[in-house]
């Protein structure tokens, strides 16, 4: 029987890029070349296409703080429509074959968006992983949370920000207390992200988040355990028991995810009654259907002291470094 032939795209044009290439490097090492045959597709921060060898595709693979692309293959091209579903390769301006399905392991904008699986969809490429409805909605926080709350899914309270004029300590204060949490609206692995106090801190962290985003959320602190669900599936998906983030770090920043190896603990299984497992599995299920995910997706809850959970956010292309929560709950 032929291998299916997967494209690996990954790198990419976010904040996130070198997270992606500690992800890809763990998908590459742990997929079956029995069943698969795979093509690494590498791509840089502008957005231009690389032809990847396995052997060498990655500068500092070792170091997270200086891992990189290793921009020595040919630059590739992608011939929209049709039915052949051809990479083409400008260096030899010759085909590299068709592929049967396109994992984008890629992380935040210009990847976890909608933009990549727009353009897949127009190429008449399969992929990996939520379509373009899913991961734009997943992606933006403010249109997430919007979607949720409508749904009857307690989400924590926020105040959503156009433009940095529009800050004011005072209201955000007696709308939703303190400390309060400051977020680019489309951005993950807590890129961004400031936890604030005072109003010097505020504005400090309005303006950094808009360094990242043109829509900023500014969000109540909610106390309380850091919950986990996987997510896998289609029509019938299924979660994964959860496990809880214990941050060794103020909250679970970009450095306690992806670098630092002793940023958290991880307990999985977490500690929870088997009618409190049972809740954050529906409740992760229904954050899923109910925000248009498919393939796969991460679902993060806080739990208060009373218990009552909260979602957080949800990430459809979650990440798979060697410390990430998703593979881990599976």
């Amino acid at each position: 029987m032929s291998k299916i032939r997967v494209g690996i795209i990954f790198g990419g044009k976010s904040t996130e890029h070198e997270v992606s290439l500690l992800s890809a490097k763990n998908v590459i090492a742990a997929i079956n070349k029995d069943k698969y045959e795979i093509v690494l597709i590498g791509m840089d921060k502008e957005g231009r296409w690389y032809l990847s060898d396995e052997t060498k595709y990655l500068l500092n693979e070792t170091n997270p703080k200086l891992i990189a692309l290793n921009k020595t293959g040919d630059e590739l091209a992608l011939v929209p429509g049709g039915n052949n579903r051809q990479l083409i390769n400008m260096t030899m301006e010759t085909g590299i074959g068709h592929l049967d399905v396109v994992f984008p392991v890629l992380h935040g904008a210009y990847g976890e968006d909608g933009t990549i699986q727009g353009m897949l969809k127009l190429a008449n490429i399969p992929f990996v992983g939520a379509g373009v409805l899913g991961s734009a909605v997943g992606m933006d926080k403010d249109v997430a949370k919007r979607l949720l709350r409508d749904a009857g899914i307690r989400v924590a309270d926020f105040i959503t920000l156009r433009k940095e004029m529009d800050a004011d300590f005072t209201i955000a204060k007696e709308k939703l207390g303190l400390p309060l949490f400051i977020k680019p609206a489309n951005m993950g692995s807590s890129v961004g992200v400031s936890k604030v106090d005072c109003e010097g801190e505020f504005l400090a962290g309005v303006k950094k988040a808009f360094e990242y985003d043109m829509k900023v959320l500014v969000e109540e602190c909610i106390s309380g355990r850091e919950i986990e669900c996987a997510v896998l599936g289609n029509d019938k998906p299924i979660v994964s028991i959860p496990g809880e983030i214990i941050p060794k770090h103020e909250f679970y920043s970009y450095e306690a995810k992806y670098i630092d190896e002793n940023g958290a603990i991880l307990e999985i299984p977490a500690r929870l009654s088997e009618g409190e497992i049972t809740e954050f599995r529906e409740t992760a299920k229904k954050v899923y259907e109910t925000l248009n995910c498919e393939g796969m997706a991460r679902v993060d809850f806080f739990m208060k002291g009373s218990g009552e959970i909260i979602v957080n956010e949800i990430n459809t292309i979650p990440g798979f470094t060697s410390i990430s929560m998703y593979p881990k709950l599976w």
